[in-house]
Order: C-alpha cells, then sequence, then structure tokens
C-alpha cells in the first residue's frame, strides 16, 4: 500500500505520558470516543474535530478559517442509557482501501440476502449461541429458510482445540524463527486444510501480540518482538488458512501484551507507536484480505477494547479500511450499546458468563434497536459484515459440514484429517531451530561411541502427553505451551525417542530423565563423549495455573532448577550441548560454563520435536533458524515486566525488543535475528536502485563454508533525524539456500510504506527527507554491508 493511499486522517491523541514536553495544559480528549484518554494542546490552541475520527489540536486564529467541525469540549461516555451516537458509524461500503472484486461481490451478495432477514435474525447472526450450546467453542445459529449456514469458531493458532484426529504444528514463536516466508505459509495452509475438513468456519489465528515483555505467558503464540517480523508473519498466514476457504482471526486486538489482570488494565499506548508497532501486524492481515478480527480482553487507553469506537471504528475500520466483522474475545463483550455503537460485529460465545443464559447483545440488542439505541443502520452492518464474509469465503457452496464435537470426545465421529502433514511440520520444526553456539565444532554430531540424554525434557510425560488439561503442566519434553492456544496432540516425539530412532545402533546412548538426579546425572556425564542436556520454560494464558506461574512468568529461569543439572554435568563433561525447549527468552547466566560448547534453542516445536530435533544435531538438516527476540545478559536489561497496577503504560514507546537495547547501548546475550550454521556466508557488493520512493537493494551472499546451507540476509533501515525512530528497524529479510561455494544476489524492495514514520500532528504516513542508512546482515547487530539512499 503506497503512502498516498494510506494517508487518511485520524484523530490526533498524544499520550500524556509520552509527549508531555510538548503540552503546556490538559485539554478534552482529542480523539473520538474513548480510546486515548486525556489529551494536550499548546497554548492557543483546542480540541476540534472535522467527523467523529479526524480531530486535532488547532490555533484559535485558525479555527475562524477552518471546514465546518463539531467541536469538542468533553470525552463522550456511552452508557448502558445513553442516548442514540450522532454521527453515522463507518459502514462497510465506507473505506475501500483494501478493497478487491471478490470483497465487493460478497458485500453485494451479503446485503441482498440481509435484507430479506428481520430483526431478531440479524441479532442472532451477531450473537453467540452460548458455551457448549454448539459442536464448536463458538456457534452462530443457521437461517435455513435463507440457506445461511451458520458458524463455527474454533481455536487454535496450533491445531484445532478439543478433537482428535488433527495434527499440533509449531507454534507461532517457532514458525516465526524460520525467518522462511515460503514455510511460513505453507504451514498455514496445512493447518487451513485441517480446520476446512473438520468443518471449522472461523480458525482462531494468528495471534499477532507483540513480545513486549519477556514474561508475558502468550508470547509463544505470537511471532516475537518485531512488527515487521509479525506482520510478515500475519499476512502470509492469513493468506494461507483463507486459501482454504476458512476464515482467519487476527487477535488480540488490541494492547494484550500480558495476561495478568487481563480484563481490567488499560493499556496506555502512543498514537504513533500504536500505528508502527501495535497496529502493524493487523495492518498487515487487513491488507491480506482477513475475515475477522478479534477484540482483546484489556482496555485501550481508558476505554475496553471491545466497545472502543476510536480503536474499532476510528483505526480499524475507518483508517485501515477493514471489512470483514469484530468479534470479541471469549467473554470479552462488557456491554450492549457500546459495544455495538462502538464497532463490535459479533459477542463470543453468547452468553455474559459461561452458562449465565443471558447476553448483552440477543434479546438485549434486539430491544436496543427496536428503541432506536442502535440505529438499525449499524445492525445491518453487523449482518452484513457477518455474512459478505462468508460469501468472501466461499462458504456457501459445499463446504464441510462440522464433523467433532468439542465436548463429546466420542472417537466414532472423529474424522482424521491429518493426511501427511507431519512432512510439513517436520520442515518447519527443524528450519526453526535456533544454534546459539557451536565451539569446536560439537554439532553436527559425529564419532561418538556414548551420547547422553539428560534432563526430564528429553523424554515423555508417563500420563501422556494430553493427560493435563489444555497442555497445562510441564512433565517430560515441553512442546507446545498452555491454554487455548494448544491442541491435542495424535503423538509427540520425545528428542529421547527421535535421536535414539535416528541413531539405531551407530553408538550407545545413556539415558537420565530426572532433572534431580544429579548425583546420576554426574556419572552419565562421566562416561559419554558428549552430553547432551534438556531443560524448558513454559507459560500460557491465565485461565489455566502452572507451577505457581498464572499465565504470565514469574521468572525467566529455567525451570525445575535445571541450571544446577546443567552446571552438575558441564563441570564433567567438556562437550556439553544444552538443548532449550522454552517460550521465550530465559536468563542465561548458565551459557559462560566454559565445558558448555554447544546450545540448541528449539522452541515449542509442536508434534515432530524429537525427530526434527535429530535432523539438525545430526546434520541431515543445517540449522537456519534465528531469534525472532532478544535475550539478555541479565533480566534487569529488560524494560517491561509483568504489571500489577490497572493503569500500563507503554513508556518505552517506540523502543520495543531490540531497539531498546541500542538505543540504551545493551549489549545482549543474543540479539535479535541471531542464529548459526555449519556453514559460513560472505556478504559483498551492496547496491541501490531509486525509483521515486521505491528502492531496491541489492546484496550478493557466498556460501564460503564445505556444506549446503540456509542463509537470512536481514535489512535494517536507519531514518532521517526528522523522523525521530530507533536507530535501526527491521525492513526485510529473506531466507536463501545456498550450495557450498555457491553465489547469489538477493534483492530486497522498499516502497513507500516501509520508509515512512507516522507523523502524530498531521495524522499521516510521511516518508521523511534525508539520508537513509541501509544496513545489510546476519542479524541486528552482526552488519556486514552499509549503504546510504538520499529522499
Amino acid at each position: 500500500m503506497k503512502v498516498s493511499a494510506i494517508s487518511l486522517a485520524i484523530a490526533l491523541s498524544i499520550s500524556p505520558f509520552a509527549y508531555a514536553t510538548s503540552c503546556s495544559q490538559p485539554q478534552a480528549q482529542c480523539a473520538g470516543v474513548g480510546y486515548y484518554g486525556p489529551n494536550c494542546c499548546t497554548a492557543g490552541h483546542h480540541c476540534v474535530a472535522s467527523s467523529a475520527y479526524i480531530s486535532t489540536c488547532v490555533s484559535y486564529a485558525e479555527d475562524h478559517a477552518a471546514l465546518p467541525r463539531q467541536r469538542i469540549k468533553s470525552p463522550l461516555a456511552v452508557s448502558e442509557i445513553a442516548t442514540p451516537v450522532a454521527t453515522e458509524l463507518p459502514q462497510v461500503s465506507s473505506y475501500i482501501l483494501n478493497t478487491n472484486g471478490k470483497w465487493d461481490s460478497a458485500i453485494t451478495k451479503a446485503r441482498s440476502l440481509v435484507s430479506k432477514m428481520s430483526i431478531e435474525e440479524k441479532v442472532n447472526i451477531t450473537t453467540g449461541m452460548g458455551w457448549q450450546e454448539g459442536h464448536c467453542l463458538g456457534n452462530t445459529p443457521p437461517i435455513p429458510r435463507l440457506n445461511f449456514t451458520g458458524l463455527c469458531l474454533q481455536d487454535s493458532p496450533a491445531g484445532i482445540r478439543f478433537t482428535k484426529g488433527i495434527s499440533v504444528f509449531p507454534s507461532g514463536i517457532n514458525t516465526a524463527a524460520t525467518f522462511d516466508k515460503k514455510l511460513i505459509y505453507e504451514r498455514a495452509k496445512t493447518l487451513g486444510e485441517e480446520f476446512r475438513a473438520k468443518g471449522v468456519n472461523v480458525a482462531l489465528t494468528p495471534m499477532m501480540n507483540l513480545m513486549r515483555s519477556p514474561y508475558a505467558g502468550r508470547n509463544w503464540e505470537g511471532a516475537g518482538e518485531d512488527p515487521f517480523l509479525v506482520g510478515v508473519v500475519a499476512s502470509l498466514t492469513v493468506k494461507g488458512i483463507q486459501e482454504n476457504g476458512v476464515i482467519a482471526t487476527a487477535k488480540h486486538f488490541a494492547g494484550n501484551e500480558q495476561e495478568t489482570n487481563r480484563n481490567s488494565y488499560s493499556s496506555y499506548i502512543s498514537d504513533r507507536a500504536m500505528h508502527e508497532l501495535y497496529m502493524w501486524p493487523f495492518r498487515e492481515s487487513v491488507e491480506a484480505g482477513v475475515g475477522s478480527i478479534m477484540c482483546s480482553y484489556n482496555k485501550v487507553n481508558g476505554t475496553y477494547a471491545c466497545e472502543n469506537d476510536k480503536l474499532i471504528n476510528g483505526l480499524l475500520k475507518g483508517e485501515l479500511g477493514f471489512r470483514g466483522f469484530v468479534q470479541s474475545d471469549w467473554s470479552a463483550t462488557m456491554s450492549t450499546l457500546p459495544s455495538a455503537n462502538g464497532g463490535l460485529d459479533m459477542t463470543m460465545p453468547g452468553d455474559i458468563q459461561f452458562h449465565s443464559g443471558d447476553s448483552y447483545y440477543g434479546k438485549n440488542l434486539t430491544k436496543a434497536v427496536v428503541n432506536g439505541l442502535v440505529k438499525e443502520s449499524r445492525l445491518n452492518d453487523m449482518a452484513v459484515r457477518v455474512v459478505s464474509t462468508w460469501y468472501m469465503a466461499g462458504q456457501d457452496k459445499d463446504y464441510p459440514e462440522t464433523n467433532f464435537d468439542s465436548w463429546d470426545l466420542v472417537p466414532e465421529k472423529f474424522v482424521d484429517v491429518q493426511g501427511t502433514h507431519a512432512q510439513t511440520i517436520r520442515q518447519v520444526s527443524a528450519a526453526s531451530v535456533i544454534l546459539l553456539r557451536n565451539e569446536q565444532k560439537t554439532l553436527p554430531l559425529q564419532n561418538i561411541q556414548r551420547l547422553g540424554i539428560i534432563g526430564d525434557d528429553a523424554g515423555a510425560n508417563a500420563g501422556g502427553p494430553n493427560s493435563c488439561e489444555d497442555r497445562g503442566c510441564d512433565r517430560g519434553t515441553l512442546a507446545i505451551g498452555w491454554g487455548s492456544g494448544t491442541a491435542e496432540f495424535p503423538y509427540l516425539v520425545t528428542p529421547f525417542d527421535g535421536i535414539s530412532s535416528r541413531t539405531g545402533k551407530q553408538f550407545k546412548i545413556i539415558p537420565s530423565l530426572d532433572d534431580y538426579d544429579y548425583e546420576y546425572a554426574a556419572k552419565v556425564a562421566s562416561e559419554v563423549d558428549v552430553a547432551l542436556v534438556f531443560a524448558n520454560a513454559d507459560s500460557g494464558e491465565e485461565f489455566v495455573t502452572v507451577e505457581e506461574n498464572v499465565g504470565d512468568r514469574t521468572h525467566l529461569q529455567l525451570w525445575h532448577n535445571t541450571e544446577k543439572l546443567i552446571k552438575t554435568v558441564a563441570d564433567i563433561n567438556p562437550r556439553t550441548v544444552v538443548v532449550v525447549h522454552a517460550v521465550g527468552p530465559v536468563d542465561m547466566a548458565w551459557a559462560n560454563h566454559p565445558n558448555i560448547s554447544a546450545i540448541v534453542w528449539a522452541g515449542l516445536p509442536g508434534q515432530e520435536s524429537g525427530n526434527a530435533l535429530a535432523d539438525v544435531l545430526f546434520g541431515d538438516v543445517n540449522p537456519s533458524g534465528r531469534l525472532p527476540y532478544t535475550i539478555a545478559k541479565t533480566t534487569s536489561d529488560y524494560p517491561v515486566r509483568i504489571e500489577k497496577n490497572k493503569d500500563i503504560k507503554y513508556t518505552e514507546d517506540l523502543r520495543l525488543g531490540y531497539r531498546w537495547f541500542e538505543s540504551g547501548h545493551i549489549d545482549p546475550m543474543y540479539e535479535f535475528g541471531y542464529g548459526l550454521s555449519y556453514t559460513q556466508f560472505n556478504y559483498t557488493d551492496a547496491t541501490i536502485e531509486k525509483k521515486g520512493h521505491n528502492v531496491a537493494v541489492n546484496v550478493t551472499l557466498q556460501n564460503v563454508g564445505g556444506v549446503d546451507g540456509a542463509e537470512v540476509p536481514q535489512l535494517y533501515l536507519e531514518f532521517p533525524s526528522e523522523a525521530e525512530q530507533p536507530s535501526k528497524i527491521l525492513r526485510g529479510f529473506e531466507k536463501v539456500f545456498l550450495k557450498a561455494g555457491q553465489k547469489q544476489t538477493t534483492t530486497f524492495n522498499l516502497d513507500s510504506k516501509l520508509i515512512s514514520y507516522w507523523n502524530v500532528q498531521s495524522q499521516k504516513w510521511v516518508v521523511a527527507k534525508g539520508d537513509y542508512i541501509v544496513y545489510l546482515g546476519a542479524s541486528s547487530r552482526d552488519i556486514r554491508q552499509k549503504i546510504t539512499f538520499t529522499v
């Protein structure tokens, strides 16, 4: 999308904590209903608006010459007894930034179908049937007389939750770690095939909240700390899933970066950070044609996300031109009138609380429409958005019926949809493995006679991989986190089984699978050529508590005191290899031990965990994963922890992740984008071709090592000073496979979107004038080539 096509003005919103120095006095809210809270204008200016969504601080002198506007005297507080909203809310046809023929045709069909519906039928389309009142986690009723089938909505990003005969895929964080666009898309396409075959209409994936804090429980469902990377993963996931006719759901919109107090805290995010960081992946999803977006539990700048007029109507449907429907997270709807008028199109699962038998929509919404508190045009818009998305996905013709029941796991009802998907899962899992250290060419494993496999994380959960509900325990190897983002394993290949299967009888394997049996672990370490020590760190969603972790992590240490296990082994064996299965960064003080010759970061790889790991350990696959987040030398270097306050201020603003470390001149343990290979690559001959605001950057890569492998060249951009950006921002990456000795030129295309910044005062995306420095390298800190262009 070009800058000229995305420069719709939206309400000026200056966060008091981020921009206080530019303001001299507080004024009324300079935005729509809710959202940014109190703003401020400089002396001699006041807040005026030309519509419900376009407002700014204007001088009194300029005000006389301005277009007719409505002066905002105070924030509009919408309550259950409020009068109807005076301004017309954005309708499906109002904004066409992401228009295409498929959507246009679907909207036309939907309007025709909705015109035949009664008010009650339209309300039913927007209201879930209630928890456990249908086959799926979320259900809307059919309208048989109009051949509308209703919708089945089902988790999760890792696989289809609450059913059998499905696959458990590598986590979102592992998928991002591949830095491989082809594999990211193939994973999504394969996952979408399973959703379709099970008769799921709406897949509740992808999750795209940013890793603001390494402690946050659901980080592993997402794609890391950088909005550009998360946006690429989100876009490709949406396209892959929806290619199957399944409606994808971008979630959780917005500011849902921790689990603690998620139903009550308010995320205070500056206008610029919202646009450049937290909205960016949703923007990419909208451009990819996503059918549904899920609003989150929390408040955003003082107003609940699912009734946030500025957030949903102003930014999502207005500025981004989103044409699908907005659904609530489960029980995240907090009202009737503010939610309906604020842009929420569907409440899930329908009841206010599980099994409560009542709803904020349903009869209450019908009554509000009849009484004129919600315009019937708004109800029509809600219904049209849902039905048009159904048409857009092609679900009106030959779509499979739902063939499972989330609440009745009877084997005879299962349709096995796994097919040959294990091959894709294994490939993605292996590509996501990150080699952090490899001294003395310890890996790949070769010329050894005795191998030690040490640690509970290498083995199986004695009760089976699904013995804990929603994977809410840490027993045996860790392959996925806990909560609604997980699924039932059809099987789980443990590291011990995968390695044993791969080696056969080539050499002897000696296991020690008890994290706390240090004496036996030491004995094994003394008897083997190489000692593999396995450790993990888990997290998940707040409705499950695991080992005193209520979703978010209480600490960043490895679980079960495996730091001691690692030291016990490393004190004895000079070829100690540590394998970590973790949801995100951990405290790696133990990594400085001189006998730890290799560190393998395996993340949460899904059902093919052990096989994929063995592929890398023995050199069948050359590791090519890269860190989608920063690992600090000490936990005190991270700027954000889990906050217990109800007001969470994003005071780091644009300095998220590696940008924080760069701006503070803090050296990390391992930087964003880092990862080693069994070979080496050179970067040469960086050149630039400039056409207007579009720039092509070329760089030549050569595999100068002795084995075939893949490199991930990354492009970081330093903006002119006018943009006031952090020093380096990711703006491109590719995965390039090269045979030993092979040379190839890679091209990055920078369009105006990628060289723009959000100008708060003008409320537009702006291309800064001046010199742009392009950094090309193997990570955010391993820069191999530098080149400049000028705008």
